[in-house]
């Protein structure tokens, strides 16, 4: 049986995820911190769905629970597909930031990511087969037009993944990024919500029903609210036109007295 482990699969994104996959047949681990609340969801997708769903409750940035998320992964041939989507926003203003939670921070955004990955990588690769899908932002792209440190730890995720794209896409892992904009779930509070243009929003529903089409359709990058998909191939083709210049013998000419 194939099985997808779902990270912050207890409410927003992490709970549509798991719906949709169930629906899909796909059998369930799912991990969050709220044991709680993932028994509730993995009782009713039982019961709609058929599958069999699995719980793991985890803190993935508490270091004895990320090797215990881990160790299931490395171990647990029956998953083949990770989403990464646990993850965290709302740090504020640098000058004001709380040290401890910028800390959680980047150990749930980048480190777990990270780890989780590296841990189930090997067994796919060696398969030859298996689906990563991680959960950035499109603030990787517009870190002037949020806050610091969230935007810089899904900049991470999304060149983590480009680069997981180029070593294991060869060896018949599928790896997708998917950058969600402002989305309907808890992470945004409803006073926040509201002060933000309703065309803005996208429903969470909607958002993961996007991605797994792009996913289907075999991108490699997917933004549900960008109109044209032209636009970020422009984008790319920019970037990459940089790589020749980027490391050379000699500074260039504006800098040399």
């Amino acid at each position: 049986m194939s099985t997808a482990l779902v990270t912050g699969a207890s409410s927003g994104i992490g709970e549509v995820y798991a719906e949709r996959l169930a629906r899909r047949g796909l059998d369930l681990l799912l991990v969050a911190r709220s044991a709680a609340k993932l028994e509730t969801l993995a009782t009713r997708l039982r019961a709609e769905t058929g599958v069999n769903v699995d719980i793991l409750p985890a803190d993935l940035a508490n270091p004895e629970d990320l090797a215990k998320v881990e160790a299931r992964l490395r171990h647990d041939r029956t998953i083949d597909t990770l989403v990464n989507n646990a993850g965290i926003a709302g740090e504020g203003a640098i000058v004001d930031a709380d040290p401890a939670y910028l800390t959680g921070m980047i150990n749930l955004n980048i480190v777990a990511v990270t780890r989780l990955v590296a841990a189930v990588a090997p067994r796919f690769a060696a398969q030859g087969t298996g689906t990563i899908v991680n959960l950035t932002s499109v603030t990787a792209l517009m870190p002037g037009g949020f806050t610091s440190v969230y935007p810089a730890t899904k900049a991470f995720v999304l060149a983590f993944t480009e680069a997981l794209q180029a070593e294991l896409g060869a060896k018949g892992v599928r790896v997708q990024a998917v950058l969600p904009g402002i989305t309907r779930t808890a992470i945004w509070e409803a006073e926040q919500l509201d002060t933000i243009p309703a065309e803005m929003v996208m429903d969470v529903n909607e958002m993961v029903d996007a991605a797994l089409a792009g996913l289907d359709q075999g991108e490699n990058i997917t933004i549900p609210s960008l109109p044209d998909q032209a636009a970020f191939d422009s984008f790319i083709a920019a970037r990459d036109a940089l790589h020749p210049h980027l490391s050379r013998d000699r500074a260039a000419p504006r800098y040399r007295a």
